[in-house]
C-alpha cells in the first residue's frame, strides 16, 4: 500500500530547468519512483548529461532544449513529450530567473522587469495550458510550480523576482479551481535558501552565518530537500491536495537582515 502511494510507473513527467540544482534533483527522484522524465533546459548539454545519468541507472529519460520565454518551444516541448512517451501526467515548472540585489528600481529597465515575468509566470501558465488536456486524457494530472520564500519576504532590489513569485502563488491557487474538475492537481513549492550553483557563487561563511540566524534547522537547504516535496505533490499520496503553497525553509527565513 505504501509503495503504491508513491508509485509513478506509467507516468510521464516534464521538468523545466531540469539540468541542474533543484530541477535535476526533481528529475532524479521522479525517475527513481518509476516516472519517465523529460529533462527540459536551455542548456541542452547539461540536460543530456542529467538524462544520461538517469538512463544509466535504469530509468527512462530524454533531454529537450527549451527556452521557456518562446511559445513555440513550449509547444514543441509538450509535443515531443507526447510523441516520445504517449502523454503527460506530471509537470514541474521549475525554471526561473531574476533575483536579489539585481533589481533596484533605480537601475532596472522595464524590459528587464517584463522578462522576469515572462520567464517565471507566463511560461508556467502557458505550460499548464498546454499540458492539461493531455493530463485530462490520461486520467492523471499533477502540476508543481516552483515559487520562493521571496514571494512572502520583503527585501531590497528584488521587486521583479519577488512579485513574480507572489504571482505564482496566487495563480496556483486560482488554477486549482479551473483544473480540479478534471482531476488535475496544481500546487506550488516555496524553497528557502538552497545550495545551488547560483547561491554558491555569492556564498561566504559570513553570509551563510547571517542567513541562518533566523533558521531553527541550522543549515541551508539542499536540492534533494525540495525534490522530496516535488515527489509528494507528483505522487498519488497527494491525490486530494491542490491549490497549496508549501514553504520549505528549515523552519525560518534565510535573510541577511
Amino acid at each position: 500500500m505504501i509503495q503504491e502511494l508513491f508509485n509513478l510507473k506509467e507516468k510521464t513527467a516534464i521538468v523545466t530547468g531540469g539540468a541542474n540544482g533543484i530541477g535535476k534533483a526533481s528529475c532524479e527522484i521522479l525517475a527513481a519512483f518509476g516516472a519517465k522524465v523529460v529533462v527540459s533546459d536551455y542548456d541542452l548539454e547539461a540536460a543530456t548529461n542529467t538524462s544520461k545519468s538517469i538512463n544509466d541507472k535504469g530509468g527512462s529519460s530524454i533531454a529537450v532544449h527549451c527556452d521557456v520565454t518562446k511559445d513555440e518551444e513550449l509547444v514543441k516541448l509538450v509535443n515531443k513529450t507526447v510523441e516520445q512517451f504517449g502523454g503527460v501526467h506530471i509537470l514541474v515548472n521549475n525554471v526561473g530567473g531574476g533575483g536579489a540585489g539585481r533589481e533596484s528600481p533605480y537601475d532596472i529597465e522595464v524590459e528587464q522587469f517584463k522578462k522576469v515575468f515572462e520567464m517565471n509566470v507566463f511560461s508556467m501558465w502557458r505550460l499548464c495550458q498546454l499540458a492539461a488536456p493531455h493530463m485530462k486524457k490520461g486520467g492523471y494530472g499533477s502540476i508543481i510550480n516552483m515559487s520562493s520564500m521571496a514571494s512572502i519576504n520583503k527585501s531590497p532590489a528584488i521587486s521583479a523576482y519577488a512579485s513574480s513569485k507572489a504571482a505564482i502563488n496566487h495563480m496556483t491557487r486560482n488554477l486549482a479551481f479551473d483544473y480540479g474538475p478534471d482531476e488535475i492537481r496544481i500546487n506550488a513549492i516555496g524553497p528557502g535558501a538552497v545550495r545551488t550553483q547560483a547561491l554558491r557563487k555569492v556564498l561566504t561563511p559570513e553570509i551563510e552565518k547571517r542567513m541562518l540566524a533566523k533558521t531553527p534547522i541550522k543549515r541551508l537547504g539542499e536540492p534533494e530537500d525540495i525534490a522530496g516535496a516535488v515527489l509528494y505533490f507528483a505522487a498519488p499520496i497527494s491525490k486530494w491536495t491542490s491549490g497549496q503553497v508549501l514553504f520549505i525553509n528549515g523552519g525560518g527565513e534565510q535573510t541577511l537582515d
